[in-house]
């Protein structure tokens, strides 16, 4: 059902955007022919619009439906398949007209309009559409007549939930789940901290929040401390609460649970309403010390509405509350939420191989089955329902090696077909199901990448965008809001974080093996995505609108309906170019996604330019050293990557793209980055004021002309410029301080005696700020550093060549999170005076030659995880005072040598010392 309401969403999106073009205005006084055809063209199109809108809100209310496999549900089932198709193949006619209308000379829409006089084939094209669009019209007509012929009518159409606290089977089954196991291994240490939290010595009512991703064993670990802790409590209850859970249903069955079986009979709650219930239930815990536990909550609404009923009676009562969901987890202090992750791979061992070899003497696995059985163990990724279920069904299978070949390579396939692992899907389907409807493809488009690959934010948005996932909100950016999305999906614990920059935003993500899994059967099954990995295979029946070639990919592009296909991405670095390959991909005139990162490729065709939907185009780390003139004609684009690819130009007509929005383009020149010069930007030619949506410019190489231009970019966020030089530098400060939004800036000189006045750099919003370049001595008091730079939390100064200690004028950089100094200090000594830079994480000191001394002063740096020390010849003595930087994790030494400190891992203080 999520599928098909994606794709009615998306439809419905595109629907609007045609409608929006205004064409039919344009022609009213035209040719009676051309307007009778558009007139056609427009009331089809809000006909079906129509249809799709009321489908939707039908569907809406529907949603939470198809977790359930229940047989009576299938001709609802089937007949949303149907649904769906009829929406991806007007979506496909929708990207026609849009190409059609497009390619018209891109003259706008008047040009089109007298084109059509011109051009009979394009008048032609047109009424075929109208054509096309009426026969879709006709099916979503009969569809309506077949639902009301044979799907039944469900309880959710008449208004009533199958997901009351009380019918709640998913749940009910999780509940059960190993909670009287005596072998279960891997939540000693959570048992731990939860009976800790209960039985703390707070006498107030506490709230303690349980959270973490389906299937980790929230449930688990809750119901055995709970049933361990409750004769502690005067009375207790374990109740589930659903996504649209009833408040009057959740208190009848806390009463029930509360109440002892006389109480019961005197408390009559069955005709009573929700005021009622609440004055029951507080009368009932007034003066008792309790312990209730609320299941599986969904949002923070689901413990709000019930909040008012707990009773503080100052006797240590407590609430536990599990969810999936961060922010519901938020509603308890700090110290009182309880984060599970998932095991480590020895307690992950011990769990599968309990189930698996139950059977055998001490669970041990036969020799022949150990690669496998590490491989599946691998895919859980530490889940303990996918241990356990997975470890259940391997149980009965013959213990052969192909046998357990077979079971891991079809993986996704018995996630969705094996009734044995309902379980486990039911859970997980849940967690998708009850994302929002702007997140549901947001999420299946993370699958298309290979497995365990880490997702950078930036690049995600990006994608999500030129999906056209990400809806416009309010004065928020697409990109702002598509980061909103990121950080929702994180939050229901949909995605991973893996790693985060200095100042605590998410940089790397990845999604949890089982959960990918189930993904990818739910693309396939609904023709969301194709993963193509070398055995797969296209029928006619399959819908293939965006393919993922894994590997094995020099052939798939032949089998793919031209017509069909809107995003190709290629993770397969054995596909080598060839004309073939070429004419191939360029035959898929509708797309809108083309990634080829990595791949050696060495051009790109002319007719790339026929694209004209393309809304996203990938050549990063590729060997394409020019790009054809004919780039100009995609007058879509949105983001152009060719970072690492061997581009030092870009044609004139690039300034064409108006809807431009990422240029990333760059050549690694040093890897070793030890020379100023160590990447070379590319040269952008005269215009590039045009590009009036660019958000980011990483990265262009300086002349007179580009500096002066750069002024009228006002939207651009991030931005990277090399080879600048001292006259240019005043100009480029005027330019630049017109960029109110700018939040990341690296300026790079074209020599290391290149001295830039910047002082009059004024950026209000910067927040990285990458200077590598010679300095005037008073640069540091400059207002960029003494008034914008509150905001600044990430400072590299490189080849300043300072003669002063730069120390105090920086240490009114409160917020900074991570500062690296390279070749930027030439004096002897530096100290850190307390007080200063609070929030500091890690620092970098590097190749500064005539440094001899670096000192701690008690309370400073107070935040500091990670030191690192590079090329510091004359620094021989250890850092005085480290020993006071209580949070140092890690110190780094690469070739530089302390007296008396032997080369290699040292431990004698509370952090490590590596000397590389």
């Amino acid at each position: 059902m999520a599928e098909a309401t994606a794709a009615i969403l998306t439809a419905l999106q595109l629907l609007g955007q045609a409608l929006a073009t205004e064409i039919v205005k344009e022609v009213h006084s035209h040719a009676s022919e051309i307007s009778s055809t558009f007139s056609n063209l427009e009331v089809r199109m809000k006909k079906i619009r129509s249809e799709f809108q009321v489908m939707q809100s039908f569907l809406d209310q529907m949603e939470i439906h198809d977790q359930s496999n229940d047989q009576s549900n299938m001709p609802m089932m089937t007949w949303l398949v149907e649904v769906q198709k009829v929406a991806e193949r007007i979506k496909g006619i929708l990207d026609e007209f849009k190409h059609l209308v497009g390619t018209q000379k891109f003259g706008g829409k008047r040009f089109f309009v007298k084109s059509l006089f011109k051009e009979p084939s394009a008048l032609v094209a047109l009424k075929e559409i109208v054509k096309r669009l009426a026969c879709e019209e006709e099916c979503l007509e009969h569809l309506g007549k077949i639902k009301e012929r044979w799907v039944p009518v469900t309880r959710a159409e008449v208004g009533t939930s199958t997901n009351d606290v009380n019918q709640c089977p998913v749940r009910e089954a999780v509940f059960s789940y190993s909670t009287d196991e005596p072998d279960l291994v891997g939540i000693d240490e959570n048992k731990t901290k939860l009976t800790n939290l209960i039985n703390s010595k707070e006498s107030h009512l506490s709230l303690i929040s349980v959270w973490g991703m389906g299937g980790i064993g929230k449930t688990t670990l809750v119901t055995s401390v709970f049933n361990r802790e409750r004769e502690h409590f005067s009375c207790n209850a374990q109740i589930c609460i659903s996504q649209n859970y009833k408040a009057e249903q959740v208190l009848r069955n806390l009463i029930y649970e509360i109440c002892n079986s006389e109480e019961r009979n005197q408390i009559k709650t069955d005709n009573m309403e929700l005021r009622g219930l609440k004055e029951a239930l507080r009368g009932l815990l007034r003066q008792r010390k309790y312990l209730i536990v609320l299941d599986d909550a969904w949002d923070q609404n689901s413990y709000q509405g019930l909040r008012d009923v707990f009773v503080d009676s100052n006797q240590g009562s407590r609430i536990i509350i599990t969810t999936r969901n961060a922010d519901v987890a938020s509603l308890a202090k700090e110290s009182y939420r309880l984060e599970l992750k998932p095991l480590p791979v020895g307690e992950s061992w011990k769990i599968f191989s309990r189930k698996a070899f139950q059977f055998e003497r001490n669970h041990v696995c036969p020799p022949p089955l150990v690669k496998w059985a590490k491989n599946i163990v691998s895919k859980c990724n530490g889940l303990p329902l996918a241990l356990v279920s997975l470890g259940s069904i391997l149980s009965t299978c013959a213990k052969t090696e192909s046998e357990w070949k077979r079971v891991h390579d079809e993986l996704s396939c018995e996630l969705q077909n094996n009734l044995n692992l309902d379980q486990l899907r039911s859970v997980l389907i849940l967690s998708f199901n009850y994302l929002p409807k702007h997140l549901k493809n947001c999420f299946l488009y993370c699958c298309m990448f290979p497995e365990d690959y880490l997702f950078a934010r930036k690049k995600l948005i990006r994608l999500w965008i030129a999906e056209e996932f990400v809806e416009q909100r309010g004065a928020s950016t697409l990109e702002e809001t598509a980061e909103g999305y990121l950080s929702e999906l994180i939050n229901r614990s949909m995605l991973q974080v893996v790693k985060k920059n200095s100042f605590g935003r998410v940089k790397r993500c990845r999604m949890h093996d089982t959960l990918r899994e189930l993904a990818t059967s739910l693309c396939m099954k609904n023709n969301f995505c194709l993963l193509y990995e070398g055995r797969e295979s296209i029928n006619r029946d399959m819908h293939v609108s965006r393919l993922s070639i894994i590997k094995s990919g020099n052939k798939i592009c032949y089998q793919v309906p031209p017509q069909q296909l809107r995003t190709l991405m290629s993770f397969d670095h054995s596909i080598v170019q060839s004309p073939l390959v070429a004419t191939e991909i360029l035959k898929f005139t509708y797309l809108t996604v083309l990634s080829l990162e990595n791949l050696s490729i060495e051009s790109v065709p002319d007719k790339i330019g026929n694209l004209f939907n393309l809304h996203y185009l990938g050549l990063r780390n590729t060997k394409v050293k020019l790009l054809p003139n004919s780039i100009e004609k995609l007058h879509n684009l949105k983001t152009l990557d060719l970072m690492g690819s061997e581009i030092r130009k870009l044609p004139d007509g690039i300034v064409k793209l108006k809807k431009l929005r990422h240029l990333f383009a760059e050549t690694l020149i040093d890897s070793t980055c030890n020379l100023l010069r160590s990447r070379s930007g590319i040269y952008i030619p005269n215009g590039i004021f045009y590009l009036k949506d660019l958000q980011t410019l990483k990265a262009v190489e300086s002349n007179s002309t580009v500096v002066k231009e750069l002024g009228n970019l006002t939207q651009l966020r991030s931005f990277r410029i090399w080879n600048v030089k001292e006259n240019e530098s005043t100009e480029l400060c005027r330019s630049l301080s017109k960029m109110s939004s700018l939040s990341y800036l690296a300026i790079n000189a074209s020599h290391q005696h290149e001295l830039l006045q910047l002082r009059d750099l004024n950026l209000p919003r910067i927040q990285k700020l990458v200077l590598h370049a010679r300095l005037n001595e008073d640069m540091l008091k400059s207002p960029l550093f003494q008034i914008s730079g509150e905001g600044i939390q990430e400072l590299w100064l490189g080849w300043s060549q300072l003669q002063h200690d730069p120390l105090p004028a920086l240490s009114h950089l409160k917020n900074l999170t991570f500062l690296a100094l390279r070749k930027a200090y030439e004096g002897q000594k530096l100290v850190f005076k307390a007080g200063w830079f609070p929030k500091l994480k890690i620092l970098v000191l590097s190749q500064m030659p005539n440094l001899i001394q670096v000192e701690m002063e008690q309370y400073t740096m107070v935040s500091l995880e990670k030191i690192l020390f590079r090329e510091l010849n004359q620094l021989v003595k250890f850092p005085k005072g480290i020993e006071r930087l209580f949070n140092l994790k890690c110190m780094i030494c690469k070739d530089v040598y302390f007296e008396g400190f032997a080369k290699g891992t040292y431990k004698k203080y509370h952090f490590i010392c590596q000397v590389v």
